[in-house]
């Protein structure tokens, strides 16, 4: 499974869903909208205009977890 995560340093979803990935020992890329244009411009893509972190990339499929959820990442991710 390959999975992008696109975050914010000061968002508290973000650091859970980190957190969350971490713990179910899932490696995952970060990227930083604020320091990264193209990834900003992605996310308000994905998220019919909204800045929405964390914003997910699993396999091709786009999806945030904003608020945080761990009961919906687990089945987004299919765990």
């Amino acid at each position: 499974m390959n999975i992008r995560i696109y975050t914010t340093s000061w968002c508290p979803d973000c650091h859970q869903a980190k957190r969350f990935l971490e713990e179910h020992l899932l490696p995952y890329d970060e990227i930083d909208i604020e320091s990264d244009a193209g990834a900003a411009k992605f996310v308000k893509s994905a998220n019919n205009g909204k800045r929405k972190v964390p914003t997910f990339e699993v396999d091709g499929r786009i999806f945030s977890c904003s608020p945080f959820s761990a009961q919906s990442l687990k089945e987004e991710l299919r765990l």
